[in-house]
């Protein structure tokens, strides 16, 4: 699969919630997890036991504005506002670092200011911290991922996947040079 993505949690203070999203940050092939004003405690959770502090680079950032992206990365906030897509519409980014909130709380005016998308998954209220970012990841790796189309019907069998389609040679260098 092509691109990357990340997860992060903004002010977050519970370690076992933030330990369930980041093991599945790891499941689901984040390539790194940051937290922004989050409690120092929560890296010590017994909830990660993939390790992904370990296994995964972790960025630390004290405020909204101390935070750093790769260039191209887009930012998407997670949050359950009426002015945001919906996540089932949502086309994700290439590159992105998908952001939550804390408990019982939202992202930051200033976090928000400086998201390139905000999404919400249409539930009717809020959900755990860890299954709204597993929710999240699958739904990138469904439509990110090379997978058959899913059967019209239960009884039928599903559809072959479809054979990659190569581009024409890229040439890094012009014609006669070099």
């Amino acid at each position: 699969m092509r691109g990357y993505f990340a997860i992060g949690v903004e002010g977050v203070s519970k370690a076992m919630n933030a330990g369930n999203l980041f093991r599945s940050a790891h499941a689901f092939g984040a390539r790194f997890v940051f937290t922004i004003a989050a409690d120092p405690g929560i890296e010590r959770s017994h909830a990660d036991t993939s390790h992904a502090a370990g296994s995964l680079p972790w960025y630390r950032y004290d405020s909204v504005a101390a935070l750093t992206l790769p260039a191209g990365c887009k930012l998407v906030g997670v949050e359950l506002l009426d002015e945001a897509v919906a996540l089932p519409s949502f086309r994700h980014p290439l590159r992105a670092a998908y952001v939550f909130g804390p408990e019982r709380g939202s992202l930051s005016p200033a976090l928000l200011a400086r998201c390139d998308h905000l999404i919400r998954i249409p539930t009717a209220f809020c959900i755990n911290l860890g299954t709204a970012g597993a929710v999240v990841m699958y739904d990138r790796l469904i439509s990110h991922g090379r997978f058959a189309e899913r059967p019209l019907s239960e009884q039928a069998a599903p559809m072959p996947r479809p054979p990659h389609v190569f581009g024409r040679p890229r040439r890094r260098r012009p014609e006669g040079a070099g």
